[in-house]
């Protein structure tokens, strides 16, 4: 099998896969970095979002040899401590409910607030749209991400 050394968190880690596997995969089963949720496999769910370079991405259908020299953040590398203003107003206003989909709904949020500070309604629902939330808690969702907003 290949090697591979993929910037996860800010630190190198190496791993020998197949070249074809999803990154998703790479972080569960080879790096135990369990935080980034299998949903439905096919990248339309939104909870195996990651950052790759900033930019909130579906790991489930990132094959892990297209990830040369990019950096990766999963939800443990979101923040050191989990005080990052989006885990903190999703706390603040309770969101999850069964929280399978809470890791990428934050991650998507967090790339999101990163390119627009202060986010009207309509682009929150926007920029959130394509994240399943299975409970249906989509209004504290778009609630905490404007009450992140205020708070970056």
């Amino acid at each position: 099998m290949p090697n591979y050394t993929l910037n996860i968190n800010g630190k190198d880690r190496a791993v020998s896969v197949d070249e074809d596997t999803p990154l998703l995969w790479v972080l569960r089963d080879e790096l135990d970095l369990v935080g980034t949720k299998f949903g439905c496999g096919i990248a339309q769910c939104g909870a195996c979002t990651v950052h790759i370079d900033g930019v909130a991405t579906r790991s489930c259908q990132m094959q892990v040899s297209i990830l040369n020299d990019v950096k990766i953040t999963t939800i443990e590398g979101l923040s050191k401590d989990g005080k990052h203003p989006v885990q903190e107003a999703w706390k603040e206003l309770d969101v999850p409910q069964c929280g399978y989909c809470q890791a990428g709904q934050i991650m998507t949020a967090s790339a999101f607030l990163a390119e627009n500070k202060s986010p009207s309604d309509e682009e929150i629902r926007e920029a959130m749209h394509g994240n399943i939330c299975r409970c249906a808690s989509y209004n504290r969702i778009e609630k905490a991400v404007k009450l992140a907003s205020k708070n970056l």
